[in-house]
């Protein structure tokens, strides 16, 4: 006969195992990596400041049909005197841009910047465009605009009058601003010399005299100054010695005159 008691079996319920124990999870208390997400590489500082003039999208009629490209334009500058200006084409942006700074890169030049202007007047002319540059005073800024701004901009100028006529391309006017520049001639700058002030002589002041100097002053014997008295009237007087007249003048000696023989008389004339 089979065994019909059946026995109570109360199981319990299942838990996770909780964060720090064993079952794969994480422990609290470990100390977080510090490396930071995408890398930690870092930029290598640029030899030129860039800056993009325009972009254009340019064809190219070909027997296949037309050839789209985009032509980019772009200056470069280290800011201490040196600009260059380069243009680029290809068929994406991005590679133009790259083939504009390293054609810009084959045309830099050189000039000399004094108290961040330039020294002396410019005027250049390129095709229709014209330009004229003169140099500012400190903190006027650069008052220009287009491409010549930009040029400006990267050169390292900083204050800067320019106006810019006769044309509205950017590539145009960015050629003739370089053009100007390059024909700036280095000019030797003298130190200013600052007027020498004369320093201003301070004044002795007297010591005070002190009481016991004023009492010793005023208790002075004034024998003294009755025998400097008693020297000065035994003195002997000093002779006063006569003038000699002066002596009479003499007559002038009145010249001897000649005499003068008679001639004897002319004698009668005989018969």
């Amino acid at each position: 006969m089979a065994d019909t008691t059946t026995t109570d079996t109360t199981t319990a319920p299942v838990t996770a195992p909780a964060r720090g124990q064993q079952g794969g999870q994480r422990d609290n208390n470990k100390r977080p990596r510090d490396d930071k997400r995408g890398g930690g590489f870092k930029d290598a500082p640029k030899e030129f400041q860039e800056e993009l003039l325009w972009v254009d999208r340019v064809t190219r009629v070909t027997a296949g049909g037309r050839q789209l490209r985009f032509r980019a334009s772009v200056v470069i500058g280290n800011g201490k005197g040196t600009v260059g200006f380069g243009i680029g084409k290809a068929g994406e942006v991005v590679i133009a841009i790259e083939k504009a700074i390293r054609d810009a890169k084959k045309n830099l030049i050189s000039f000399a910047i004094v108290d961040g202007t330039i020294a002396y007047d410019l005027t250049a002319s390129y095709k229709a465009a014209n330009i004229f540059i003169h140099p500012a005073s400190k903190g006027t800024g650069i008052i220009s605009g287009g491409s010549a701004r930009k040029i400006f901009a990267v050169s390292g100028i900083k204050d800067i009058l320019a106006k810019q006529r006769g044309a509205n391309n950017p590539i145009t006017n960015a050629r003739v601003t370089m053009k100007a520049l390059s024909t700036l001639r280095k000019v030797a700058v003298r130190p200013i010399k600052t007027p020498v002030v004369a320093e201003e002589t301070t004044k002795e002041v007297a010591p005070k005299v002190t009481e016991a100097k004023i009492v010793a002053k005023k208790e002075a014997p004034v024998v003294a100054k009755e025998v400097v008295k008693a020297v000065e009237v035994k003195a002997p007087a000093k002779k006063a010695v006569a003038k000699k007249a002066p002596a009479a003048k003499k007559p002038a000696a009145k010249p001897a005159t000649k005499a003068v023989a008679k001639k004897p008389a002319a004698k009668p004339a005989k018969k």
